[in-house]
Parts: C-alpha cells; structure tokens; sequence
C-alpha cells in the first residue's frame, strides 16, 4: 500500500469503505478469514463491513490500525465521509420532491436585496432557503415560522403573505444578532425613550444611529428592516432572549409622524407586556387591550396628555405656526404634532403635511 494511499482520502469518494477493505486484502493476498483472526473479529463482521453492511467503528479502525498498518484516522475519515454522503443523497432526494415549498417564500424578492443567492439548482435553492430561516426543513419551518404566537394590528382591508411575513421577521433577527447589547434594563430603558424622544427633531442621519446606540444600551437591538412585498408591516417586537429585545421598524408610511409612533407603541410592549408574544404591526387597527396599551403608551411619551389637552383648547392647532410652536415646546417634530391631530380628526388629512419630513432608509428599495 502506497503512503499517497495510506495517508490521503478524496472527500467526493463515496463508495462504501469496505470496497477499500476488499481492494487491500486482495493486495496484500489476505483473506478475510484471516483479518478476522488477526483482529480478533468475528469472520461475519468483516464480511458485513466489506458488504457495506456495518460501519467501521473507532474501535475496528484502531484493531485495522494494527493488522494493516494503515492509520485509524484514515479508516475513520473513510466511514465519516461515506456516512455524509450517503445524508447528502438522501436530503438530495427529499428536497427534490420538497421544491413546490418555495412557491410559499418570496425567494425573488430575497435574492433581489441580496439576502440570499440565486441557485440555478432548485434543491440548491431550497437549500439556500433554509438556511437563511435556519431550518433543516419545510416542516420544520413551520413548526419555527407558520406557528408563533402573534399578536397584531391585522389589515382590514389586505392580507398579509405568511412567507413574506416570515423572511422579513428572519431578516430582523439576523441583523439584531450583529448588535451587541446590555443585558435588558427596563429603568434604564425608559430613561433611553426619554433621549431618543428628543431626537425626532433631529436629521435622519442623526437620530437612526443614535437610537440604535442607546436602545443597545439598555438592552434592546433597533433594526430597519424595509418590508417585502406583501408583508404590509410596519413594525414587530419579540425577545431574542431573556435578556435582549428587539424592535423591528420598515418605514412602510415613510413619514416621520408614523415612523415614530411605530417605534414608542413597540416600546410599549416591551415595558408593558410578556416576553413570549410576538407583536406583529399590520396597516390598520383591530386591537386588543395590548395594543390598546402600547398606542396609549405611545402617545403618551411623544405628547404628554396635559399638555395635549392644551394645545387642543388654544387656537394654536388652527395654524401651522400654532403647530411648529407647540412642537418647539415640547421638544418634538412638527410633523408628529399633525399626524396626532389627523388621526383625531382635529386636522384634515390634507392639511400642513408639508410639516412631516419623508423618510428613506439607505437599503430601501
């Protein structure tokens, strides 16, 4: 036996390690008989592990070691990749008949913003799906994925695409995990909403990173995600783990007025509500007490509610300068102050929306 062959092995070789065992016994005019004797083996395990019919275990690799002269680590790397192989035939053969799942994920969308990679191969495509979710399967997807427990303000008037849905909210969880956070502080949290409130009035360029930097350092990772089609979210909070949250925001109305409503009412529901819920945003409002909650909380925090109470019962809500003035003092965008008084019904919604300033994230397509 050569030492190219004695110390070498093809990862692609993928017949049963045993045709090695046979060709080398017929090289050395060793019959198996005799292996047997020499290793101490029943003849029948031999002639099993030849036929491709037993493995080789650590042990019988340590016992050819000694009667062959030919490293165990050789034998062990022979069975280990044969046993590979033989998974990656079989998952060849599952997914194969499994393909038809991707018509439920959003893969040309995925691809287009880069999320993940376009497989000529439709098994390979698969493949790239799953391991974006992080599943060995589409079963398994929707034990992980299509079961959460969600609670949302559910569209009347559109429905959501639960693939759609599901690849956004992965996206989230991916780039939450590049963040390094404090271990959760609800104190400290709370001080934070303070500091990023007084941002609104800030550039976006300002407040996008500032607000990411504090919220991490109470413990909560900020993502701007920007909705697939279909998904029709604009914001989601679930726990990563006990002591990490995360606050996902699309921008899906690009206007500041609901791009920072979106991000206090998830706010709310990490100081308000469990850590084992999944709250899901959907364009309008079918709510239950949390979101009841997490809207109050919201508004609340950006205006305080005597303060509310007094703007509405001066003449300063009648003008735009009333308006930018009330903003001034009480330390937020202009454009939040309209967007509450239209969605009271206190301003037409055609009135002073040049107040509001438009948003874009810089991976918005």
């Amino acid at each position: 036996m050569s030492d190219e062959i004695q110390n070498q092995y093809t990862p692609d070789y993928v017949s049963p390690p045993g045709e090695t065992l046979e060709e080398i016994l017929e090289e050395r005019e060793m019959s198996q008989a005799e292996l047997a004797l020499r290793m101490g083996r029943p003849r029948k395990t031999i002639s099993e592990i030849i036929n491709g019919h037993a493995a080789i275990t650590p042990e019988t690799a340590l016992q050819l070691e000694r009667v062959l002269g030919i490293p165990a680590r050789f034998w062990n790397n022979l069975e280990r990749n044969y046993r590979e192989a033989l998974a990656h035939q079989e998952e060849q053969e599952r997914l194969y008949k499994q393909v038809a799942w991707l018509d439920q994920i959003p893969v040309k969308d995925m691809i287009r913003k880069k999320w993940i990679r376009f497989c000529q191969d439709k098994v390979e495509q698969l493949r790239e799906v799953l391991n974006f979710f992080g599943v060995a399967s589409p079963e398994r997807w929707q034990t992980v994925w299509g079961s959460a427990q969600v609670y949302f303000r559910k569209s009347l008037a559109f429905q959501s695409d639960p693939g759609a849905v599901a690849a956004w909210l992965c996206r989230g969880e991916i780039e939450a995990a590049q963040i390094n956070c404090a271990a959760y502080n609800p104190s400290k949290f709370r001080e934070v909403l303070q500091q990023v409130r007084a941002l609104t009035i800030e550039p976006q360029e300002v407040f996008q990173f500032e607000m990411v930097r504090l919220c991490a350092s109470a413990g909560v990772a900020v993502v701007f995600v920007p909705e697939l089609p279909k998904t029709r979210t604009s914001g989601a909070t679930r726990w990563l783990k006990p002591d990490k949250a995360l606050i996902q925001l699309s921008l899906r109305y690009k206007t500041d007025d609901h791009f920072w409503f979106c991000f206090f009412h998830e706010a709310g529901h990490i100081l308000r509500h469990g850590k084992r819920s999944v709250f899901l945003e959907f364009q309008e409002n079918q709510e239950d007490e949390e979101e009841k909650e997490a809207n109050k909380f919201a508004a609340d925090l950006l205006i305080p509610p005597a303060e509310w109470e007094r703007f509405l019962a001066s003449s300063q809500k009648r003008t735009k300068a009333g308006i930018q003035q009330f903003a001034s003092e009480i330390g937020i965008a202009p454009g939040i102050v309209v967007g509450r008084l239209q969605y009271e019904k206190e301003l037409p919604r055609s009135h002073c929306n040049d107040l509001k300033r438009r948003l874009e994230w810089a991976s918005d397509e």
